[in-house]
């Protein structure tokens, strides 16, 4: 199982956001590369790098981070204001590993069949973030009527295969990883599904490696606040 750091950018810095919102934010860093390079050096293959001024605002101006950090010994699966084909084409120019997608695939299902056509199956993850049953798009303001899983057998359809699934509602409140829905969504779809949202200790990211049913597991607060090192949660994510 993977285990991605997050690297949530907002005016350049590193931040965290409390359920999303821009008023309840944390700095972290002024540096988002010297962040990138510290996980690195403690292990991390991936970064999950998340452009939250495209999220919310459809700044794009994070991109030169993004190109920074592709430069690295680390893959970066990025994220944030994605929401048509050219701006999947620049952030895979900007030297993206992996993008995901949200309110694109909700919007327009078959875009996902284009992209995967386009950067490969593997490129591609599809953002299936759920409040109270929901999926929800545009950084998480707006309701689809969907439940993951709904949305997550459609997309598949479209040839997506990897899916990353957020509880909005434990994201950055260090409440605990919802561990039994992102099983559901895994096993029920077929999609190689990452959890996100709320991880905040080892018996978690054990809890999850253990169900031989998860791909990865974004952590963002709970290595900001040295709940655990990364290390540990590498160590954790074994499944021997």
């Amino acid at each position: 199982m993977i285990i991605y750091p997050a690297i949530d950018l907002r005016g350049g810095k590193v931040v965290r956001l409390r359920e999303g919102d821009p008023e309840r934010q944390i700095v972290f860093s002024d540096d988002p590369i010297v962040t990138a390079q510290s996980w690195i050096d403690q292990g991390a293959t991936w970064i999950h790098m998340v452009n939250l001024d495209g999220a919310i605002f459809s700044d794009s101006g994070n991109l030169r981070i993004l190109e920074e950090a592709a430069k690295l010994d680390v893959r970066v699966q990025y994220t944030g204001g994605l929401r048509d084909m050219a701006a999947l084409g620049r952030a895979w120019d900007s030297g993206a590993s992996r993008i995901v997608i949200g309110t694109l695939a909700v919007r327009e299902p078959a875009a996902v069949a284009e992209a995967v056509a386009r950067f490969g199956a593997d490129a591609i993850c599809v953002a299936l973030d759920a409040r109270d049953g929901n999926v929800v798009t545009h950084g998480w303001t707006e309701s689809s009527g969907r439940s993951p899983l709904e949305m997550g057998a459609l997309l598949y359809e479209q040839g997506a295969r990897q899916a990353l699934h957020t509880d909005v509602r434990r994201d950055g409140g260090m409440r605990g990883v919802n561990v039994k829905d992102t099983v559901k969504l895994a096993r029920e779809t077929g999609l190689q599904v990452i959890a996100s949202g709320g991880v905040s200790q080892l018996s978690e990211i054990e809890e999850l490696a253990q169900t031989g049913m998860v791909a990865g597991a974004i952590i963002g607060m709970a290595l900001y606040q040295k709940r655990f090192t990364l290390a540990e949660a590498l160590n954790a994510a074994r499944r021997d």
